[in-house]
């Protein structure tokens, strides 16, 4: 059987998008189109994954505002998870609750507690419209939690409260490219 070309290696790094970028607060389209531009724009995430060394990333974080997202992320026994998802539903987030470090690449250089559980599951297609069935734990159940997050137009940041919230925003304020994109 031959082997499956490594994700991202024909791919081009695109722009990132960042914090106040309106196609990050959108909620993503469902996609209608599969084909050759579909694993194009899959093969671009993972390129730009890899580049900014992160463990997932959604296509609006790279201003396309389509329901998919792609992963490298390993759960707490690191075991590495690789793939990617179409249409995501995330269709269980239960267990138990965690404040843990999250960051996102379109904030970069920022991280902050964000309350997330410790399972999750989310249903979808593959670029070819197979269906997928993702079960996480751990990190990569906050990885498919947060990737899901972006489709529906929120990032981490919308769920910190209290303190941490506070300090988020002023040290995104004070981030080079965060001025003018968070109010409060």
């Amino acid at each position: 059987m031959p082997q499956r070309p490594i994700p991202g290696t024909s791919g081009t790094v695109r722009t990132m998008s960042l914090l106040g970028d309106p196609v990050l607060h959108s909620a993503c389209a469902e996609v209608t189109g599969f084909g050759p531009a579909l694993d194009r724009l899959v093969e671009d995430m993972f390129a730009t994954m890899y580049a900014h060394q992160g463990v997932g990333l959604a296509a609006n974080q790279i201003g396309v505002g389509q329901r998919v997202f792609v992963y490298d992320c390993p759960d707490d026994e690191d075991v590495r998870h690789v793939g990617h998802v179409v249409n995501p539903r995330l269709v269980t987030a239960d267990g138990d609750e965690f404040l843990g470090p999250e960051g996102c690449l379109s904030l970069p250089g920022l991280e902050a507690g964000t309350a997330r559980f410790d399972h999750a599951v989310v249903e979808g297609v593959n670029s070819d419209g197979a269906p997928v069935r993702i079960s996480g734990t751990g990190f990569f159940a906050r990885c498919l939690q947060h990737e899901c997050d972006h489709l529906a137009g929120t990032v981490y940041a919308d769920r910190v409260t209290g303190l941490r919230a506070r300090r988020l925003r002023r040290a995104i304020r004070r981030a080079p490219w965060g001025a003018g994109s968070v109010r409060g």
